[in-house]
């Protein structure tokens, strides 16, 4: 159910963008910075550790059916591990869990006009799913795939190099909303056991990409401000 609505979106967004006719491709590449996420569920079932921070990129299409306002379609991956995971369950235990997201997200832009054609600054909201994996090495390599409801909010500018081409500077703060949970997710106890209650991912991210403009020059150029 859940790839039957993705790709009804894709194909909505699609037909959209195509009538549009503003339309951008986004490449994006960034820093995802550490996170920690711990639950504590009673004194003999509890875990805690961190994601390591590590890369982060995608893309996005986006479509602007008037000034100043878009709508973006994007895809995100970060590969990443918390080491020493560590949690209680019948004994402390410890392993290295390897962690994978992808971020399929969609949301709205709003550009704002400045001095200059060639610096346009944003800030968007976006909703969505993040498709996690896990892999715990501690219980025999256990592997986990869930999906979890997703928000972000992010802000940046575009610095036009030519009519074209923009350089992307921008920030991002994304959330899994209630993601990891003890028992089945990270394998404390196995499924139905453990730890019942669950983290949510905060990943704040810093860099940029490169923007591409497709066709007529885009309905959210910025003008001139007064």
């Amino acid at each position: 159910m859940k790839k039957q609505l993705l790709f009804a979106a894709l194909f909505l967004l699609g037909g959209l963008a195509t009538q549009a006719q503003h339309v951008r491709l986004n490449g994006y590449t960034s820093y995802v910075f550490d996170d920690k996420v711990d639950s504590y569920y009673d004194q003999s079932s509890y875990y805690k550790g961190t994601i390591k921070g590590s890369f982060f990129w995608g893309a996005g299409i986006e479509f602007s059916p008037r000034p100043f306002y878009a709508i973006e379609l994007s895809y995100m991956r970060q590969d990443s591990h918390l080491p020493d995971f560590q949690y209680f369950y019948n004994g402390a235990k410890a392993s290295d869990v390897k962690f994978a997201n992808n971020w399929i997200m969609i949301g709205g832009l709003r550009y704002f006009p400045t001095h200059s054609e060639r610096v346009e600054p944003y800030m968007g909201a976006q909703m969505g799913m993040a498709l996690i994996n896990t892999e715990n090495p501690g219980i025999g390599g256990k592997n986990s795939s869930f999906t979890k409801f997703a928000w972000g909010i992010k802000g940046g500018t575009n610095i036009w190099l030519s009519d074209k081409v923009a350089l992307k500077l921008q920030m991002q703060l994304m959330s899994a909303v209630q993601a990891l949970g003890g028992g089945f997710y990270l394998g404390t106890g196995g499924a139905g056991v453990g730890l019942s209650s669950y983290s949510s991912l905060l990943q704040f991210s810093l860099g940029g990409g490169l923007s591409f403009k497709l066709g007529n020059a885009l309905a959210t150029k910025p003008a001139t401000a007064r």
